[in-house]
């Protein structure tokens, strides 16, 4: 009988996973089971948490009978999530009071303007590194409170319990004998003070938020309980927590300062190590933990793309444009230039470094024999477009960097995007062989804990570049490429950002 794997729940925005890992970072088994999307209103967006919880336990099931049937033997559990989706529930049911509400929702974007005009922005970037935008947990929470009937109340005598999804994982799991959450999740609410290593008096003074309601933080690599065993009929540790895109960088081995990595899901999240140095950004980005473990924190500057390959999502489901996500490589490929087409995909706003909430998406420069390939590639280009936007603040921010992107998601198996990714960006793109960075990150964590790897550099030299791409155009091309993007997104930007 093998030993030494770790079970890795990937709960993510529009799908849950379990993976199974051996310390080395190859996977063996994968369960997977897509997440449905609810969109009451305008900006909207939200999940159901009873959905998800019967996903995970699901998904984990199918992977634990698929280890024995094989004769693995499961040490423990990571878990990484999906940041900032806000969950209340009460603390004798287990039930939420209310629809998980996503990092993508933009509902409280009023709230933070007022926030904002009010001379707050500063104070919440002193204490978080964050900016007042509604992707971040705390709006959520307030609006939570203040829509549904007695829950402040019920918050203040200790009766709710508020947590970012791997929280509500955790509770589930242990059997409600476990609230917690890490410092990275903690890091994304907008009420933890990255610097002092708490929950913010201030932010939860000046929000309303009740101190009975938040989890206790822990470590990356910590204690965090054990599952109950009627769920899996064994009692397994849980060792690792850290949000996707932490965990992201930690399974590319983005460990020491310098190094830098961008994740292609649902949304972008490009990741800088600052190494002990809280990095303070004058572009719009955030400053945010990358891992503690064993107390040691280490910090890095994030730049957040809300939509991604969400938008790709969007030419396939919505406007049936292609048949499936795959199909779009060819299609662009044909193609030997975008036309004249920029498509900005702000459907719930422009992230970093435009922080921009009511800007809304459009397609420009539309002719007659605009057709179908044209509009995917505007849309594809979309993505790298935004990542430049990104990786120029960072080297105004960071005088000193790797400035080699390792990149990982769905979007990175994408040849003609890596491609078209470093020619924008003039530098080496580079693709690992194992692009499961995200719940690989999570392994690795509880494999630190477990005592499976003594360290995460140990893990890290387990990293291995599959493909590297540098760029092949011009300089007066990309100018130009990037001249008509710049025109493009001035174009769909409010007034009020």
């Amino acid at each position: 009988m093998s030993a030494g794997h770790i079970l890795a729940i990937d709960q993510g925005t529009t799908s849950t996973r379990a993976m199974l890992f051996s310390v080395t970072g190859h996977c063996d088994i994968v369960a997977q089971q897509e997440l449905q999307q609810h969109y009451p209103a305008d900006g909207w967006v939200e999940h159901d948490p009873e959905e998800i919880w019967q996903a995970v336990v699901n998904v984990c099931r199918q992977v634990l009978a698929q280890a024995a049937q094989k004769g693995i033997q499961v040490t423990g559990i990571g878990i990484t999530n999906q940041r900032e989706t806000t969950v209340v529930w009460d603390r004798t049911t287990s039930e939420p009071v209310y629809h998980a509400i996503v990092w993508q929702d933009r509902r409280t974007a009023d709230f933070c303007h007022d926030l904002r005009r009010a001379g707050h922005e500063e104070q919440v970037t002193r204490a978080t590194g964050l900016l007042l935008d509604p992707y971040f947990s705390a709006t959520k929470l307030r609006w939570i409170l203040d829509q549904v009937p007695g829950a402040q109340a019920r918050a203040e005598a200790g009766e709710l319990a508020f947590g970012t999804i791997d929280s509500f994982l955790l509770w589930r799991l242990t059997g409600g004998r476990v609230h917690a959450t890490d410092v990275t999740n903690a890091s994304r609410t907008m009420l933890y003070n990255i610097h002092q290593l708490q929950w913010d008096a201030a932010l939860l003074a000046l929000l309303q938020i009740p101190v009975a309601v938040l989890p206790q933080v822990k470590d990356c690599a910590d204690d965090f309980g054990t599952t109950d065993p009627e769920l899996f009929g064994t009692a397994l540790r849980i060792g690792g927590v850290a949000g996707d895109q932490q965990a992201a960088a930690i399974g590319q081995g983005c460990i020491d300062a310098g190094m830098i990595k961008s994740t292609y899901g649902t949304g972008c999240f490009m990741l800088l190590n600052t190494g002990k140095e809280a990095c303070s950004s004058q572009h719009r980005l955030l400053t945010t933990i990358a891992y503690r473990i064993n107390g040691d924190t280490r910090y890095a500057l994030e730049g957040s793309i809300f939509v991604a390959g969400a938008a790709i999502q969007w030419l396939r489901d919505e406007l049936k444009l292609i048949r499936k996500t795959k199909d779009i490589e060819e299609l662009v490929a044909a193609l030997p230039s975008n036309r004249g087409v920029y498509m900005v995909p702000a459907f719930t706003g422009l992230g970093a470094p435009h922080w921009d909430p009511h800007a809304r998406g459009a397609i420009f420069g539309l002719t007659r024999d605009t057709g179908i390939a044209e509009i995917a590639r505007a849309t594809l280009e979309s993505v790298g477009y935004q990542t430049v936007d990104l990786m120029t603040a960072m080297k105004k921010d960071v005088a000193t960097g790797s400035w080699t992107l390792r990149v990982d998601g769905g979007m990175a198996a994408n040849d003609w995007f890596l491609q078209f990714l470093a020619d924008l960006l003039d530098m080496p793109v580079e693709r690992p062989d194992n692009t499961e960075t995200t719940a690989l990150g999570a392994a690795w964590l509880a494999a630190v804990q477990l005592g499976l790897l003594p360290s995460l550099s140990a893990a890290a030299k387990n990293w291995r570049c599959a493909a590297r791409f540098s760029s092949e155009i011009k300089e007066n091309d990309r100018t130009e490429l990037l001249r008509g993007w710049q025109a493009a997104v001035s174009r769909v930007a409010s007034e009020r950002a």
